[in-house]
C-alpha cells in the first residue's frame, strides 16, 4: 500500500512525500517549501514528480539538489514539457569545480502527452542536457512494485496529475480442485503473468494446459493513489479526471479556493473547494483529500475549505 504525507505546513507551498511498503525508495511529487522534509528523505528520492513549474511547485527543488550532491544516485525527474532545460537551469545557476560526474545523475522525462515523452541526462559538472531517447508508452514510470501513468490537465498551461499503481497480486483458489501445492503454482502464475496458455504445467506427473489452470487464479487488485494539482475547473478537465482516477483507492486533489471566490477559480485557472469534491465523488473517488489551499486563507478559512470540500463530495449523486 502507499501511505502519503504532506510535507509543507498549510502556510507552505505544497510537496508531498509518497511511500510503498516494504519498498526502500521514497517519491516527491512537487517541490513547494516543505519544511517537514528531512534530509534523509530527500536522499532517499528515487523519482520526483512534478505537476508544473510555477514557483510554488518548484521552489523548493534547490533544496533536492542540496542534499542529493554526492549521493551517486541515478534521480528520475518527471514533468511537463520544458521541465529539461528547466532543470538544467537550476543546476547551473551554482558552480561545481569541486564535483565530479559521479556525484548525481539526473534522468529527466518531459512528458510531452499522456503516453509520450522525452528521456533527456544532466551530469555534473557541466550539466550538458544530453537527449537519451523517446518512449511512446502510458506507464511513465514503472518499479518492480508499481507504476505511474499521468494525464495532462490545463491550468493556462500543462501541468501534469499522476497515478500510482501497485501491481496486482495473482492468488491461487487450490480448493476449487484435488491438487496438491506444489512448485507448479509458481510455474501457472508466471504463465498467466506472460499470457502463456500453451504452457505446459506438471502436477502429480500429469500434464496440463496452462490455460485449463486458470480458473484456479485470482487476481488481487492492488492499491491506488493520485496526485492532482492546479487545474482548471473546465469540464475538459473534469472528464480527463473522471476518466483517469475512476475508483481510484485516495487521491489528493488541489482545492485552492472556497466557493465564494469561484470567480477567482475560473479567472485564475483554479479548481475550488465543492468543485473539487463533486468531481472526486463523480471520479468514484474512495478517500478523496483536499490539498493546496490559497494562501490568502488562514487556518479557519481553511477547515471551512475543507468543509465546503466534503460536502459537495457527500452529497454530489453519481
Amino acid at each position: 500500500m502507499f501511505s502519503t504525507t504532506v510535507k509543507s505546513t498549510s502556510e507552505e507551498d505544497i510537496s508531498m512525500l509518497v511511500q510503498k511498503d516494504n519498498h526502500s525508495w521514497n517519491y516527491l511529487c512537487d517541490c513547494g517549501e516543505a519544511s517537514l522534509l528531512t534530509v534523509k528523505e530527500i536522499q532517499n528520492t528515487k523519482a520526483v514528480f512534478i505537476s508544473h513549474t510555477h514557483i510554488d511547485h518548484f521552489i523548493n527543488f534547490d533544496a533536492i539538489i542540496r542534499h542529493q550532491i554526492g549521493t551517486e544516485l541515478h534521480v528520475i525527474i518527471l514533468g511537463p514539457k520544458g521541465i529539461a532545460t528547466q532543470v538544467q537551469s537550476k543546476l547551473k545557476g551554482y558552480t561545481w569545480n569541486l564535483i565530479n560526474q559521479d556525484s548525481i545523475t539526473y534522468e529527466v522525462r518531459e512528458l510531452i502527452s499522456a503516453n509520450y515523452y522525452i528521456v533527456y541526462e544532466l551530469k555534473p559538472p557541466i550539466w550538458e542536457l544530453k537527449k537519451v531517447k523517446e518512449v511512446t508508452n502510458k506507464k511513465v514510470f514503472e518499479d518492480k512494485d508499481f507504476s505511474v501513468s499521468c494525464v495532462l490537465l490545463d491550468h493556462k498551461i500543462p501541468t501534469v496529475a499522476y497515478k500510482f499503481q501497485e501491481k496486482g497480486k495473482i492468488k491461487i483458489n487450490i480448493k476449487k480442485s484435488d491438487f496438491k501445492p506444489g512448485k507448479w503454482v509458481k510455474e501457472l502464475k508466471e504463465a498467466f503473468e506472460n499470457n502463456d496458455k500453451e504452457r505446459e504445467i506438471i502436477i502429480a506427473e500429469n500434464n496440463y494446459s496452462a490455460e485449463d489452470l486458470f480458473y484456479l487464479l485470482e487476481v488481487q487488485l492492488g492499491d491506488s493513489l493520485g496526485i492532482i494539482m492546479d487545474h482548471a475547473p473546465s469540464e475538459k478537465n473534469h472528464q480527463k479526471i473522471q476518466e483517469h482516477f475512476k475508483d481510484c483507492e485516495t487521491v489528493y486533489i488541489e482545492s485552492f479556493y472556497l466557493n465564494e471566490d469561484k470567480k477567482l477559480a475560473i479567472k485564475n485557472f483554479h479548481s475550488y473547494a465543492a468543485k473539487s469534491g463533486e468531481i472526486a465523488k463523480k471520479a468514484r473517488i474512495k478517500n478523496p483529500i483536499p490539498v493546496h489551499f490559497s494562501r490568502k486563507y488562514k487556518s479557519a478559512q481553511i477547515e471551512q475549505l475543507q468543509q465546503e470540500f466534503y460536502t459537495a463530495f457527500k452529497s454530489t449523486i453519481v
